[in-house]
């Protein structure tokens, strides 16, 4: 029996970061912005492919094994006889870290190992973060992306701004926004990508640059806002005890792609109030947690009573 394809394909990379927790402690935990979006799309129950590479180590055996707990289409990940992708996060407030993997797992994909006619089931792909930065696989993503463009099928992009994105990442920054149907992008990433210009100024820039865009632009714990159709929507963040923010602008993309994709005809606001209760939801436990439907759901009962 044929299986069918995934309806949201996520094309990016995967990564452990390492997290200095002491002075000679470190945690690793299995992450990775991109990955991240398809394990809790998937994890709400939307058939989701994670497009994107990883190692044949103790690294990648973790990454499978949530990936597989979150039912994930395993058939669109590869592994890889590499060195993994690895975060060196040494300092967790502010956040500071570098990258280690010069030639790592995650720039060996290949996209002729996708699975045959993967592009015929995919409504929406999305791409961001490392994966549209970090070359080769930066450069077959952005012209995939335009590709994919073409043949109709509708693009998604968070650019998740990392401290390996210098000036030169601008142009390719501009031209996602301007080819995007849906952007995912926080005041953080937007004072980041456009540094010339004061934050109420690149707003307005990033306006022109996505007018034919629905934009979720997050603003931490002061909500977010939906831009679509000219106009501008507010949804305050949901209340609740927070573990840690790791992997809530992550959460907000899946749950926003998620919704958009599985309840069809509900009104726009509702969309991303649904992002903003997963945001919320991923907050409540500690490392990037992909939450489930049930567990969204009560965050967004709970504030209706």
């Amino acid at each position: 029996m044929d299986i069918p394809g995934a309806r949201f394909v996520v094309l990016g990379e995967a990564l452990t970061d390492l997290i200095r927790n002491g002075a000679d402690t470190w945690t690793s935990r299995a992450g990775g912005a991109c990955w991240n979006v398809a394990r809790v799309a998937s994890k709400l129950g939307l058939p989701t492919g994670f497009a994107g590479s990883y190692s044949n180590d103790v690294f990648g055996d973790e990454l499978e094994r949530l990936s597989l707990e979150a039912g994930l289409d395993i058939r669109y990940t590869q592994r890889v006889p590499k060195d993994p992708l690895l975060a060196l996060v040494y300092q967790v407030s502010p956040p500071a870290y570098t990258f280690i993997g010069s030639d790592a797992a995650d720039l060996a994909f290949n996209l002729d190992k996708l699975p045959t006619a993967w592009e015929s089931s995919v409504e929406i792909a999305h791409f961001g973060s490392l994966g549209m930065v970090r070359e080769p696989l930066a450069t077959t993503l952005f012209e995939l992306s335009g590709r994919l463009k073409a043949r109709g099928i509708r693009i998604s992009y968070d650019p998740n701004w990392r401290n390996v994105m210098g000036p030169d990442y601008r142009e390719r920054f501009e031209a996602m926004i301007g080819r995007a149907d849906f952007i995912k992008i926080s005041d953080e990433d937007l004072a980041q990508a456009i540094p010339d210009l004061s934050l109420m100024q690149a707003r307005e820039r990033l306006r022109v640059l996505a007018e034919r865009a629905t934009v979720l632009y997050t603003r931490g714990e002061q909500g977010l806002e939906l831009w679509h159709d000219g106009g501008t929507e507010l949804v305050p963040a949901f209340a609740v005890r927070v573990a840690d923010t790791v992997g809530a602008g992550d959460a907000s993309a899946g749950g926003w792609l998620y919704s958009l994709l599985s309840r069809p005809g509900t009104p726009p606001v509702e969309h991303a109030r649904f992002a903003a209760a997963c945001a919320a939801a991923a907050c409540t436990k500690r490392g990037a947690h992909a939450p489930s439907l049930d567990e969204v759901n009560r965050i967004l009962e709970g504030a209706s009573t």
